[in-house]
């Protein structure tokens, strides 16, 4: 049986994974990429990173997205949970801010999940910007729905 999970449920499933699958919307066609993300509970929001490539160039036309998280143990047990949000970049002080916390964000799920002690951003990303600083930015929560799959 599929059930719908609640706000709280939904929640806790984002804030303990860091990796989802992000939808966008770029000259009238939608496009699925995977992103490292770190839930912010302070903010009710999902940071990120990257390079001024095609999802930045896209985003800043259309700020609206999509996020989808999944567990996925088997068939039939499951989780998964839709954000749906906006896109918000940051600048100056605050994006170095937001950057450290991404990254301490990470290193610490990583650490409790995995058993990994890592030190360093380049320790889970690969990602080399050759044009300059990263875009950090936001995801603003709008919405959050979620079903669940448990058979027993």
């Amino acid at each position: 049986m599929i059930l719908k999970l609640g706000k709280s449920k939904c929640r806790t499933l984002v804030s303990r994974n860091y990796i989802g699958h992000m939808a966008y919307i770029y000259n009238n066609r939608p496009f699925v990429i995977p992103i490292t993300y770190f839930y912010d509970d302070s903010m009710d929001a999902l940071l990120g990173y990257s390079g001024k490539g095609h999802k930045i160039k896209a985003l800043r036309i259309n700020n609206d997205v999509s996020i989808e998280v999944s567990e996925i143990d088997t068939l039939n047990n499951w989780r998964s949970v839709m954000v749906c949000g906006t896109y918000q970049e940051f600048s100056g002080s605050t994006a170095k801010l937001n950057l450290h916390k991404f990254s301490e964000g990470i290193k610490d799920l990583i650490r409790k999940t995995e058993g990994k002690n890592l030190k360093y951003l380049s320790d889970f990303s690969s990602k080399i910007y050759k044009e300059g600083s990263p875009v950090v930015f936001k995801i603003n929560i709008d919405e959050l729905t979620g079903r669940e799959r448990q058979t027993k």
